[in-house]
């Protein structure tokens, strides 16, 4: 769930990179809000329920953009590969880039997100430091 948020914090973000996680547990999340939300919506609110279901959908839009151009970075990508998916069969050509791992070491959009930045200085050498 801190992945979906964190992507909904960074709604306008557009440059940088995001992990595989990141992206796919926003898409998770984001489909299980949407479903829920499909059918229970209309039971509650009868026919406004359908509205209620496109404001969210409007209202991830721009989160779900940004996370899947940080995404195509993070793969070494430029984020215009994203309108390939608007083609016949060109999303499963940016599935294919969703699914990649990340570029390792730092691309032309940002230093790899999986790789860990702390240096050596901050770990723990020895047990007294960790009391």
């Amino acid at each position: 769930m801190e992945y979906y948020i964190e992507v909904l914090k960074k709604y306008t973000v557009f440059d940088g990179r995001a992990t595989r996680s990141e992206y796919w547990y926003f898409v998770l999340f984001n489909a299980i809000i949407y479903i829920a939300l499909s059918f229970i919506a209309p039971i509650v609110f009868g026919g406004m329920g359908f509205l209620l279901s496109l404001l969210y959908a409007l209202g991830v839009l721009l989160p779900s953009i940004g996370v899947g151009i940080r995404r195509l970075h993070d793969t070494g990508r430029s984020g215009w590969w994203l309108l390939l998916s608007l083609i016949p069969f060109g999303g499963l050509v940016v599935l294919f880039f969703f699914v990649q791992d990340s570029q390792p070491g730092v691309n032309q959009y940002g230093p790899n997100p999986k790789e860990n930045t702390s240096s050596p200085s901050q770990t723990p050498s020895s047990p007294e430091t960790l009391a």
